[in-house]
């Protein structure tokens, strides 16, 4: 898959570069809803012998528009976008940088510049894509507006137990830590990347060494607690418990981090990237009145996590 980075206005003529079937979206989380509308992009790219290929913008409009939240947390940032639509078998994904001149676009501008203007035959994106300025553009008006450049086909809401599957679902799961039901909407386990750091090594003084992991800064948190996860490291898939927080038990104020104690491991993995996939919550967390009585919770957590892989 090639990357290509556009930021308005771009330089790039239709005729340099392939005819191409288009999936237009955000796609933070690459979701269920998300893969079908690249999948089908993919698919008719296959059968119309055309380039297939991704247009997502960076960073979140919400960002460059200057609405309440100045910073925002990804479930998919870039690189790890980048990774999952090669999965997929994308040709080429197209990075818009989002600022301001380009969110004044107007709907044909859009048009005219990054559709036309980049060779697409066909697009494809969900029944709610907008485009343009203010969001005004939107698929019931666009094929028209294209006057035969292209044709399209508009993705219908996907649901599961009623809901549609969308990013905001998934967001506000992973802020009550329910990471047990994400797979069903995202069609994987949630899972976050970071380098292993050192830490208070307060896990290996009772007896549970840890690896403390520091997410890249893009990344949204599941909520504290505590968690069976995988984690991997240096091309393996490691089972083990993972807690998210601040250790009220030592510490009455500190920053929440991410300390994961794998089972059976003991190899030294300080600096070493790794990926924590976050499988089934276990409990909150919580303070103890002791050391004793914070290390026989830790020995019945460690136990749940056996036991789920186990039952696996």
């Amino acid at each position: 898959m090639k990357t290509i980075t556009l930021t308005h206005p771009h330089q790039f003529n239709k005729n340099d570069l392939p005819p191409t079937v288009m999936a237009l979206g955000y796609f933070d989380g690459l979701h269920l809803g998300h893969q079908k509308v690249i999948g089908t992009a993919s698919a008719i790219a296959r059968q119309e012998k055309l380039t297939s290929a991704v247009m997502s913008f960076h960073p979140h409009p919400s960002v460059v528009l200057g609405k309440k939240e100045a910073h925002v947390s990804y479930l998919t940032p870039i690189e790890k976008k980048e990774e999952l639509l090669r999965e997929l078998g994308i040709d080429i994904f197209y990075l818009v940088e989002f600022n301001e001149e380009f969110a004044s676009l107007s709907p044909m501008s859009f048009i005219q510049e990054y559709l036309i203007g980049l060779h697409v035959k066909h697009v494809v994106a969900g029944f709610d894509y907008t485009y343009g300025k203010y969001g005004k553009g939107n698929m019931a008006v666009m094929e028209e507006s294209a006057g035969g450049a292209f044709s399209q086909t508009v993705i219908e809401k996907l649901e599961r137990n009623g809901q549609k599957i969308s990013s905001t679902l998934i967001r506000n799961l992973l802020k009550d830590g329910n990471v047990d039901a994400i797979p069903e909407y995202l069609g994987r386990p949630y899972s976050i990347s970071g380098k292993v750091v050192h830490g208070e090594s307060r896990g290996t003084s009772i007896g549970f060494p840890t690896a403390n992991v520091e997410p890249a800064p893009e990344y949204l948190i599941p909520a504290n607690g505590v968690y069976i996860v995988q984690a991997e490291v240096d091309g393996q898939r490691l089972n083990g418990v993972a807690n998210i927080g601040t250790k009220p038990t030592f510490h009455e104020e500190r920053e929440a981090s991410i300390e994961v104690h794998l089972f059976d491991f003991s190899s030294n993995i300080y600096g070493k990237d790794v990926e924590v996939h976050w499988l089934s919550r276990i409990r909150d967390e919580k303070k103890f009145e002791s050391v004793d009585a914070l290390v026989k919770q830790i020995g019945a957590d460690k136990q749940a996590g056996l036991n789920y892989f186990y039952e696996k």
